[in-house]
């Protein structure tokens, strides 16, 4: 045998197939060519080259993927690791005893004998995991870490096929109706988030219509939210109530009868009544898993190349929950902060690398969907740094989120304040591109409200450090909220017009000179942009979503302005305690939603880009945050001129929608004059992209709401 080290995985492949069946395939054959990365695309390979009737097994994760290959109908099998490690290092499962017996355990290659029940076992369950998705509100895809990192999950039990489908990507809704209704599915895991609620229920009923339903597990969001609601409607429906590897593994043995369901981990149910003649008391939940432990987060790439070809961008995680707990923000199904290990990063960054060379006009960026990159603890520096290096070490360039504080803390020492700009500046020579800050108000008593923690001059000092430090920030910004008055209200427009916290980045200032001087109105007058702050806010105008379960929301309903539960957004409706100002918010809403399509459009195109196309589409955003704060201050000094006691709700509907309309007709004007400008600066797909939602956009007549805020901003 060809020594191990000098084998590919696609060598490894080719080898088994020869030791099964005597024969090499021959050079060029689908085998040669087909990727790794998607076993679905793997096993139809080796189905269309082996003997009819070969049963044939691809299972196991990325990063140790098993093949198995039946030698003739009822005997022995061939059992290759394409990884390269001999079987005996497995962690095998422990149903696998007693029912796969490898012959050769110290190579990565053997023949091995398969039990009938062991063969079952790695064909069922048959698994699908789909995620849904509304492409008229989101034109470009994100790959799909949430089904990605269940399929991982799912295979390292190694029982059952697992496929996976996302609307992001060409399926559409009956497509996945179809499949989860075939009859061929045994094990339906559906990823729902806000704003899904419909497309959630249409795919249920139809699945629960059938006579011998799927099992179905929903996580996401929404369903954390809407857990009480669903249960009822579907009794026999899993909720996911945590990271779902843990929850998707324990189901696949339930199916199995291996566990009841009270053991199956992150869930929640309707638990069956307790005795003759009792009803059920309603939901029951498991215990989650803490993220701590849970570290392994890393995905499986089978939609990953598909993602490209959609013109999508490419996401990944290395930590998990936050530091925080936001009074906005229900933490019940996202837990404390955990982060992975940099040394666990390396095999992942290959795979993805591999599959990013296929595509060299997609942007090397990685979006790392972490709530909280830098974490706590006294490690919390040089983790995050080695992570960088890691990142930088495979080629990416990298993107992410964290908390303000960590930039700058009031009740810190200068000491903490150097080594904090240390490592931002390290962070930037490291490659990251952008940090999105949920900074959510500049105004301390709304930061209050919302247990930010923070304060609006730490707020302050934070966006000066990073700006003057050379890290390109954008923040999230909550204008709205239920409780706010109408001095807060103009205060947040005051903070977002402020002209003296984005500075010019200062290479050749020491980290000292810019924690000293952006504590310096001197120095700020001197180093500032001019711009507004504004221009830096990712998505303007956001208003506070009342989730089912917040802090903030048991704040609403305790003030008596809370209303009826909204499924499809698993929030709570409610008014403001100024009646002006949910006019305004409202109105607010339907230019964000207006506008949503085409400035997401623009946004994922940055992600996907680089260099002068990527400064162009940030131009065009910054015409439209442009039309959004006009809007804002033209509503606002409407305020002057509506009494809160009269209650003339029908007046100040009609002066905002004058207002608006008015602004859109100049914002219209705007864009369409500064895509003739830029377009020329994008290649031909990409300014394909922007004419044909530019067109979509502008074709729009109606105000209408779509339900697109995320309250987290991530």
């Amino acid at each position: 045998m060809i020594h191990d080290l000098v084998l590919s995985a696609r060598d490894r492949l080719l080898h088994a197939v020869a030791y099964a069946t005597g024969t090499a395939p021959a050079v060029g054959a689908p085998l040669w060519s087909v990727p790794l990365a998607e076993p679905a695309a793997v096993h139809s390979a080796l189905t269309d080259y082996l003997p009819a009737g070969r049963v044939v097994v691809v299972t196991g994760t990325l990063d140790r993927r098993l093949v198995l290959i039946e030698n003739e109908a009822g005997g022995s099998w061939t059992v290759a690791d394409l990884s390269g490690q001999p079987h005996s290092s497995r962690v095998w499962p422990q149903w696998a005893t007693g029912h796969i017996d490898v012959a050769a355990p110290d190579s990565w290659l053997s023949s091995a004998a398969i039990t009938a029940e062991g063969k079952h076992r790695l064909m069922r369950p048959r698994v699908l995991l789909a995620s849904l998705y509304h492409p008229e509100n989101f034109p470009l895809p994100r790959f799909p870490l949430a089904v990605s990192d269940l399929a991982r999950a799912a295979r390292s039990t190694l029982l059952g096929h697992v496929d996976l489908l996302d609307m992001q990507l060409g399926a559409t809704l009956d497509d996945i109706t179809a499949r989860a209704t075939s009859g061929q599915v045994d094990v339906l895991g559906v990823s729902i988030t806000f704003g899904q609620h419909d497309l959630a229920t249409r795919l249920l009923d139809a699945v629960y219509a059938t006579d011998a339903p799927a099992l179905v597990i929903a996580g996401g969001s929404l369903t954390a939210r809407n857990e009480r609601l669903l249960l009822e409607r579907y009794p026999k429906l899993l909720i996911g109530r945590g990271a779902g590897e843990p929850t998707i593994a324990d189901a696949l043995a339930h199916w199995h009868d291996d566990m009841a369901v009270q053991h199956v981990r992150g869930i929640g149910y309707l638990g069956a009544a307790r005795g003759h003649g009792t009803v059920s008391i309603g939901p029951r939940r498991t215990a989650t898993v803490a993220n701590r432990v849970q570290t392994d987060m890393w995905p499986e790439l089978d939609l990953l190349r598909t993602t490209f070809e959609h013109k999508g961008v490419a996401q990944l995680e290395t930590s998990r929950g936050c530091t925080n707990f936001c009074s906005f923000c229900p933490r019940g199904h996202k837990g404390q902060w955990a982060g992975a290990t940099p040394e666990a990063l390396p095999w992942i960054l290959r795979e993805m690398a591999a599959i990013f060379d296929q595509h060299p006009q997609i942007s090397r960026t990685l979006y790392l969907v972490d709530e909280e990159f830098i974490g706590r603890g006294d490690t919390a520096v040089s983790r995050a740094l080695s992570v960088a290096d890691t990142l930088t070490a495979a080629g990416f360039s990298w993107e992410t989120s964290c908390r303000v504080d960590q930039v700058v803390r009031l009740d810190s020492s200068r000491d903490w304040h150097l080594e904090r700009a240390h490592m931002w500046r390290g962070l930037v020579e490291r490659g990251l591109r952008r940090c999105l800050f949920g900074v959510e108000s500049g105004v301390t008593s709304i930061l209050e409200r919302f247990n930010k923690e923070t304060t609006g001059t730490q707020n302050a000092l934070a966006i000066r450090t990073l700006t003057a430090l050379g890290v390109p920030p954008r923040f999230t910004y909550i204008t709205f909220d239920h409780l706010m008055t109408e001095a807060e209200l103009r205060d947040t427009y005051a903070f977002q017009g402020r002209t003296d916290l984005l500075i010019r980045p200062q290479p050749g200032l020491s980290v000292e000179e810019i924690v000293d001087g952006v504590r310096d109105e001197t120095w700020v007058a001197e180093h500032a942009t001019g711009q507004p702050f504004y221009t830096a806010i990712s998505y303007m105008l956001v208003g506070m979503e009342c989730l089912i379960g917040a802090a903030y929301t048991r704040q609403v309903e305790a003030a008596g302005l809370a209303g009826a539960p909204d499924p499809s957004m698993g929030r709570v409706e409610a008014a403001y305690a100024d009646w002006r100002i949910g006019v305004i918010a409202r109105w607010a809403q339907l230019w964000v939603d207006r506008n949503f399509a085409l400035d997401y459009t623009l946004k994922s195109l940055e992600k996907i880009i680089d260099g002068h196309p990527y400064q162009v589409v940030r131009v065009l955003r910054r015409v439209l945050k442009q039309g959004a704060y006009r809007l804002l201050g033209g509503m606002i000094d409407h305020l002057d001129h509506t009494d809160i006691g009269t209650e003339d709700r029908p007046g100040l509907e009609r002066r905002c929608a004058a207002l608006a309309d008015d602004l859109l007709r100049q914002l219209r004007a705007d864009v369409a004059n500064t895509i003739t400008h830029v377009e020329g600066s994008l290649s031909p797909e990409h300014r394909q992209l922007l004419r044909r939602e530019h067109r979509t956009w502008a074709g729009i007549t109606t105000w209408r709401l779509i339900n697109t805020a995320d309250p987290c901003g991530t």
